[in-house]
């Protein structure tokens, strides 16, 4: 018997004996007067069952049965083992059609003795940064190179970009290469798409983002400026104003975003049995919309600072690696390891000395440009972009240099 149950026999014998009132019972055992008469209607002298309640030992009503509690345990360590607790809980509620609490999940796991796959450890304080008022004020944008497929699949690199204002990600993929210019680009062209161009982005300090070298050439010692990024350079040009951090926890929002997809994306995708890029590209596609359901907050604002970007303008020149090259007199551009030779105007004239622009599109296709002037197309993977380190951790045999004729002919080594 418990301690209180052990007091209410002891008062409830004085008040049948007559040594207090029933007034006195009831403020000793902070019950109703009418409660200590049944209790004293239901004393029995030298027994104390009397006091228990009645349902004691019944099996109550609203337990869960059994056999949905080892069904619990069992999906627990076979179908979604690795999910955290509330992961779970979602699952069973939505999946497997089980209605119940994340603590009544809690407490049957860690009785079968499956622990939680992450550990809390004390929070160090940090004044957390205050959100933007409204939608597209600010946007964060990090990547992830993780092992996402867990052994199933080579490793993966997870790019996304992430509205400060409402915690929406906004556009995300995974590529095989590492972090890179080329999937940033990639992911900050569907962000444009789907949304608008934000004001502002708010990124780390890797060299797609910002020049991180001390050299500077005579032009941009004149100017005042480093020469911007491929990336940079994009920005520019939308509008978007690049915010550095100095830190990772500078950051925090999107870090801790990448530490929940780590969790539940990865438990996903182990559901799933992604074994490949485009399968695990799938998978975060609904993924994100799913994260966005659950976890987005409404802005303090409802206005919304994205603007529409014209669909006049060449997207695909925009969003694409560009380069400033010199025609030489015979009419050739160097880029990279290749040889391109350019055609003649229809006066007869050509480009010699003549500034042109290179555009390598994210659809593996080269453009020459002078001014708004189209020149020459050919197509062109995107592996051989000069100044792009290796985006495949693939040797490569070298290539001699090739002349390519803007009639199509076919390629013609130069020795």
């Amino acid at each position: 018997m418990s301690q209180n149950e052990l007091q209410r026999v002891k008062v409830i014998e004085n008040a049948v004996q007559g040594r207090i009132t029933v007034g006195e019972a009831s403020a000793l055992l902070q019950l109703s007067p009418r409660q200590v008469k049944r209790l004293k209607a239901r004393y029995q002298p030298e027994q104390v069952d009397w006091v228990r309640h009645g349902n004691r030992g019944r099996p109550r009503s609203w337990a869960m049965r059994e056999a949905v509690q080892k069904r619990i345990v069992e999906l627990a360590r076979t179908k979604y083992a690795g999910f955290n607790d509330s992961h779970l809980t979602e699952k069973l509620v939505e999946v497997e059609k089980i209605a119940v609490s994340r603590e009544t999940v809690r407490r049957l796991l860690r009785r079968a003795k499956l622990r939680s796959p992450h550990r809390r450890r004390a929070r160090k304080y940090r004044a957390r940064r205050e959100r933007k008022p409204r939608m597209g004020m600010l946007v964060l944008t990090d990547a992830s190179r993780e092992d996402w497929l867990e052994g199933r699949g080579p490793a993966l690199t997870l790019i996304g970009y992430q509205d400060d204002a409402t915690g929406q990600v906004l556009a995300c993929g995974f590529q095989l290469e590492h972090e890179d210019t080329l999937g940033y680009l990639r992911q900050l062209r569907v962000l444009v798409e789907r949304q608008g161009v934000p004001l502002s982005l708010y990124r780390d300090q890797h060299g797609t983002f910002q020049r991180n070298d001390k050299h500077w050439t005579i032009e941009e010692q004149m100017a005042g400026r480093q020469t911007p990024t491929q990336l940079g350079r994009v920005l520019e040009e939308l509008g978007i104003q690049s915010i550095r951090a100095l830190s990772p926890q500078a950051k925090g929002r999107i870090e801790r975003l990448w530490k929940t997809f780590q969790d539940r994306l990865k438990s996903e995708l182990r559901l799933a049995g992604a074994s490949g890029l485009e399968q695990a590209n799938r998978v975060l596609e609904s993924f994100r919309q799913d994260y966005n359901r659950r976890f987005a907050v409404e802005a303090r604002e409802a206005a919304n600072d994205f603007r529409a970007l014209s669909q006049k303008l060449n997207w695909e020149r925009l969003f694409s690696l560009r380069y400033e090259r010199v025609v030489g007199k015979d009419h050739v551009i160097e880029f990279g390891a290749r040889s391109i030779q350019l055609p003649a105007r229809k006066n007869g004239q050509g480009y010699a000395g003549a500034r042109v622009e290179l555009s390598h599109q994210l659809n593996g296709e080269l453009h020459v440009w002078h001014g708004q002037q189209h020149l020459f197309s050919m197509p062109l993977p995107l592996d051989y972009a000069p100044g792009l380190a290796p985006r495949r951790p693939t040797e490569r045999k070298k290539k001699q240099p090739r002349i390519y004729s803007f009639a199509g002919r076919e390629a013609i080594a130069a020795r």
